[in-house]
């Protein structure tokens, strides 16, 4: 889920890496289609520049959409199934105890105004149509803003077609990319008619477009318009008649790929199994082999970016993906050549490997990195974890991966789905195995996460049956601890209590880290739950001095917040508030939304204890909205569920109902990000808020000004700079990145604020 920690937060659109042309009827259109439509569709072939167009129209709309808006990239998601938790992801939420995605999405959406953009539906049709039919009606203060090949066919649905540009536009678009590869290259007299003559053979296809212009750098201008309209005239049997569109585009991506070296395509095949973004080396470990060596990938990789078939992404440039319809291109040249199973296994292993670091250095200084490596790959990860599961002598890899991101599972809040992939490669692999035992365990401990009780009573006999056939003792000892723990809460205290005792001291005598983190800290939930905050308290020390310099961020953020919430339970207020804050600040470090929502729930009974009645109903407000409390294990705690009403009582009679219910809306309408800085600083209020603003009327203010978006950290560094008189190079330079990115997030910061002059920055940071 990411919960806005590490990478790009939620509600924000990433930067535009390269100029953007014309558009400007479309975007004025599509604004003004949003105010009277709540679902509009983009619709046009590939290639036509429908996501950049999405995205330029969105990102003047903040002022409008109040609770942001949200991009939700679905090129990389192949399972329909998938949609709703992916989503979910995206929004910063996770799952509700007790509540079906769909239900506990539409609860999280039915109060804000927000946009959504679904990007790239067409292979998802029927699940993009079914949800956006949902939020249609169930929320009535969220748009969708959808890019297709084909309509949704949604009641309600307006669907605009994104047309190719205009001969004008489409010569700008030539021209600008043509001069980033021809320094100084523009339209004269003498190439005015050769340049229109080129850019009409392509259609207006920005794709097309682009691919055409990088090949300036080896071919002259008149030889390059002389090749492409020749095979044109190949294709049509010498005539000039016109394409299709999607013609159009399959001819200009055939034609950059016969000038390609064949290592360079070779390697554009290979790339094609990526479903997201890759690094250097991932792409050396899955597309080197037989007639592509390892050391010839980089200078094959840059070939390809040089003629624009590989993207750059990656606010420093340094990762890269292939746009759809290249990608579909390269697939089936891969197809052809009949490497796609080697190839594919290659991308399997690359993703076992991340998946057997992640587990194997989970209690390490790497794990901070490693949660945000997931988090990045987890488009490649669906795909591998599908594959695996296509041959049943495969479906083994297939589990054991899935259970091996249950840490990631947790952190991002999408159990579901970690739930979802772990349960279908229980079905296909049904013979007892140490993956069968790991997968049983994990789904049994999910359901404890998630109060499923039921499926964790099923779960955890067969996994302790499962670890007894195959010799598993460390399965055998987690399982024996929650068993337990499940006998004690059923009232089989003083029995189930001695059962965990003795698993912990086999865990504990193993030296098995994980299971010592775990243990220590959900044991003291349930002897809270039972009572006992002494032996509680004693438990959490137990674990922290194990955890402590391990460089654990996760387990370590855990224990600490249930110190901190236990020792406020039990009457030790000041000495409850210093776990609270450092357990917030380590599971921020690795987006552990769930642990910061317990530590801003208890920091809420600190605040009211304060008299800080505003901090306290923020606080509750983000707490209440990241995580039911009725659900939660830790909600058996009848002290807990007492203390919470006691704020909400004192708050809203100290504030008065209505601005109690407003400020507790805008901490249930902050990103995790937010709420982490707003802590931090101690700040009674969050950071631009006032308490209307969770029900400010959308549009412009009263003066007809469009309020300015908010800069995110980067783009504030930026323009803090310009406004110093700093050129776009002395930024890069400051800012240890590269010109071009810093020329994208100057060109972003003036379409975000809506101006034009370098001279506008400083009024507007003022």
């Amino acid at each position: 889920m990411g919960f806005g920690f590490g990478q790009r937060r939620g509600g924000e659109l990433p930067v535009e890496l390269t100029g953007f042309v014309g558009r400007t009827e479309e975007i004025a259109l599509i604004r003004a289609e949003l105010a009277r439509s709540r679902l509009v569709t983009l619709a046009g072939p590939g290639g036509v520049g429908k996501s950049r167009t999405a995205m330029r129209a969105a990102a003047g709309l903040t002022a409008r959409f109040p609770d942001g808006v949200w991009l939700a990239e679905l090129s990389g998601l192949r399972d329909p199934e998938l949609l709703l938790a992916s989503l979910a992801a995206v929004l910063e939420l996770p799952e509700q105890p007790g509540m079906g995605t769909l239900d506990a999405m539409v609860a999280h959406l039915r109060e804000r105004r927000l946009l959504i953009i679904l990007d790239t539906c067409e292979h998802l049709l029927d699940a993009c149509a079914m949800l956006s039919d949902v939020l249609l009606r169930e929320a009535p203060g969220v748009s969708v803003l959808a890019t297709s090949r084909q309509p949704l066919d949604v009641p309600g649905e307006r669907c605009l077609t994104i047309a190719p540009l205009d001969p004008a536009e489409s010569l700008e678009l030539f021209v600008q990319r043509a001069a980033s590869v021809v320094p100084g290259f523009a339209v004269t007299g003498a190439n005015r008619a050769q340049l229109l003559a080129l850019v009409g053979r392509l259609d207006g296809m920005p794709l097309a477009l682009e691919l055409a212009a990088v090949r300036l750098r080896a071919v002259p201008l008149a030889e390059l318009a002389t090749r492409l309209d020749r095979r044109f005239e190949v294709l049509t049997g010498g005539r000039r008649t016109a394409h299709t569109r999607h013609q159009t585009l399959r001819t200009a991506i055939g034609w950059s790929h016969e000038l390609c070296t064949a290592q360079e395509r070779l390697l554009w095949a290979r790339l094609s199994v990526f479903a997201g973004s890759f690094d250097v080396s991932a792409a050396e470990r899955v597309c080197a082999g037989g007639k592509l060596a390892r050391e010839d990938v980089l200078p094959a990789l840059i070939g390809l970016v040089d003629k624009s078939v590989v993207q750059r992404t990656g606010e420093d440039g340094d990762r890269y993906r292939l746009l759809d319809s290249i990608r579909e291109y390269g697939a089936d040249w891969l197809a052809r050549a009949g490497d796609v199973e080697a190839v594919r296994e290659r991308h399997l292993a690359s993703m076992r490997e991340l998946g057997q670091r992640f587990w194997d250095e989970l209690l390490t200084p790497a794990q901070p990195g490693l949660h945000a490596a997931v988090r990045d790959r987890i488009a490649d990860l669906r795909v591998a974890m599908a594959y695996a599961y296509e041959a049943p002598e495969r479906a083994r890899d297939g589990l054991w991966l899935a259970a091996q991101l249950a840490p990631y599972w947790r952190a991002a809040g999408t159990l579901s789905e970690g739930r979802h992939w772990i349960d279908k490669g229980l079905d296909l692999a049904p013979a007892v195995c140490e993956e069968r035992a790991w997968g049983l365990l994990m789904t049994g401990i999910f359901g404890i996460w998630t109060a499923d009780l039921g499926t964790a009573s099923e779960r955890f006999p067969l996994a302790r049956e499962a670890a007894d056939q195959v010799g598993t003792e460390r399965v055998a000892r987690f399982a024996d601890a929650y068993l337990g723990a499940l006998a004690a809460l059923g009232g089989e205290v003083d029995e189930g209590l001695a059962a965990l005792a003795e698993a912990r001291d086999r865990i504990v005598a193993a030296e098995d880290g994980l299971g010592i983190g775990v243990v220590h800290y959900e044991e003291a939930l349930l002897r809270a739950v039972l009572g006992d905050t002494d032996r509680a308290l004693r438990l959490c020390e137990a674990g922290l001095a194990y955890l402590e310099g391990t460089g654990d961020r996760q387990l370590f953020a855990s224990t600490l917040v249930v110190q901190g919430t236990i020792q406020w339970l039990a009457g030790e207020y000041e000495t409850s508030a210093e776990p609270l804050h450092r357990g917030l600040e380590a599971a921020g470090e690795i987006g552990e939304a769930l642990v910061v929502a317990l530590a801003c729930l208890a920091l809420s009974w600190h605040a009211a204890r304060e008299e800080r009645y505003v901090r306290a109903a923020w606080l509750l407000g983000y707490a209440e909205n990241t995580r039911s409390l009725s659900g939660d294990p830790v909600a058996m705690l009848p002290s807990m569920l007492e203390q919470q009403e006691s704020v909400e009582k004192a708050a809203a009679e100290a504030l008065g109902a209505e601005e109690f219910g407003r400020w507790r809306g805008r901490g249930a309408r902050m990103q995790g990000a937010a709420v982490l800085a707003a802590v931090r600083a101690g700040a009674d209020e969050p950071p631009g808020a006032t308490p209307g603003d969770a029900g400010a009327a959308v549009g412009p203010p009263a003066d007809g000004r469009p309020a300015a978006p908010a800069l995110t950290r980067r783009e504030r560094e930026v323009a803090a700079l310009v406004a110093q008189g700093l050129s776009n190079r002395e930024v890069a330079e400051r800012l240890v990145i590269s010109k071009r990115t810093a020329d994208a997030h100057v060109e972003h910061i003036f379409a975000k604020l809506g101006i034009t002059s370098r001279h506008e920055i400083p009024a507007v940071l003022e």
